[in-house]
């Protein structure tokens, strides 16, 4: 097993108010390994999941929504930071001249 970390982008900009309590009162929300991030426009969850792999860890993350209704997962990204902290990287699209 391993830690794999990646984001959750949500469809919606921003949580409504009733979201925002319901997801306070979550405790599978608040155990350190997905945390929400609210930027003017845009929200997503950082996520730190241990599974055997990337596939499983996103499922583990994905799971925890059934309990936060009407709040949905548009994309699952990984940043640069991601893609190191995984050991995983993108392949060239061209390569350098030698």
């Amino acid at each position: 097993m391993r830690n794999w970390y990646f984001n959750l982008v949500l469809q919606q900009d921003s949580l409504t108010q009733e979201q925002s309590d319901r997801l306070v009162q979550l405790a599978s929300f608040h155990d350190g390994r997905i945390s929400l991030v609210e930027e003017p426009g845009r929200s997503w969850f950082t996520c730190s999941f241990e599974a055997e792999t990337l596939t499983q860890a996103v499922a583990d993350a994905l799971a925890r929504f059934k309990d936060l209704p009407g709040v949905l997962v548009r994309s699952v990204e990984l940043d640069e930071i991601a893609l190191e902290y995984n050991d995983m990287q993108t392949p060239a699209v061209a390569r350098l001249p030698q």
